[in-house]
């Protein structure tokens, strides 16, 4: 499979480079940065999936010539919009292409927010705080957002029961999605963490995950890769796509 990833020199973008090389299903055609004329690239090396681990500010228009160069997008870059979403997916269709934007690559990561959505179902209060180096661009992350969306689908309505409480600093209580609060800390010597914390009459249940290393989203970078030619259209989160 022919493969090309943007943003090589980052990160995550050098990590995904060594394991596509070390995979003998796929083939490493292109890969670019930020003084590369990247359509030009895209439309001279002809990929079948292009991996963008680039910048919220220029993953929407990246994802664009992705779709419309006739490639299909791994996106691991977090910042779209709701309704850039929904645009992206749109065009994705038009031109018969997948569109996968995977938040968190890591399995253990998929596994807490599944866990974290089945017992939210059972807790009465439910929170999320989040950990990355300090060099990330956005806050809260692509996995935090992820979290709440799946637990309020798996479990419904959470945080029914409203707090008599007053902010004393603004921001003290963290941001909201889904009604649940997310906490972001940005912090040198993380790579990425999150836990959810759920409570109930008389306990609390902890449920968290740790990538200590890059290497530990490159099994699922690798997976998203290779099934990005069996899908067509939206997939959101690495957990629709694990079998």
């Amino acid at each position: 499979m022919r493969v090309m990833v943007n943003g090589s020199n980052g990160k995550m973008g050098s990590e995904s480079v060594k394991a596509i090389n070390n995979d003998t299903d796929l083939t490493l055609v292109a890969s670019t940065d930020m003084k590369d004329d990247f359509e030009a690239v895209i439309k001279d090396k002809k990929p079948e999936a292009v991996l963008d681990f680039t910048h919220p500010s220029c993953v929407y228009k990246n994802v664009k010539t992705i779709l419309t160069n006739g490639a299909n997008a791994v996106i691991g870059t977090t910042g779209l919009s709701d309704e850039q979403v929904k645009e992206l997916e749109s065009l994705a269709r038009i031109h018969g292409k997948s569109l996968l934007i995977i938040p968190n690559f890591a399995i253990g990561a998929v596994l807490m927010m599944k866990f974290s959505a089945e017992a939210a179902k059972y807790m009465e209060r439910v929170e999320i705080i989040e950990f990355h180096h300090d060099k990330k661009a956005d806050a809260p992350s692509g996995t935090a957002i992820k979290t709440a969306d799946l637990i309020v689908e798996t479990a419904g309505e959470v945080n029914k029961t409203v707090l008599k409480e007053e902010e004393l600093i603004e921001g003290a209580r963290g941001g909201n999605r889904q009604n649940i609060p997310i906490h972001s800390v940005r912090m040198p010597g993380f790579v990425a963490s999150q836990e959810v914390i759920l409570g109930g009459l008389g306990q609390t249940l902890t449920i968290r995950h740790d990538s200590i290393h890059r290497e530990s989203f490159m099994p699922g970078v690798v997976l998203a890769l290779k099934k990005s030619n069996d899908v067509k259209g939206l997939i959101y989160g690495l957990e629709k796509i694990l079998g």
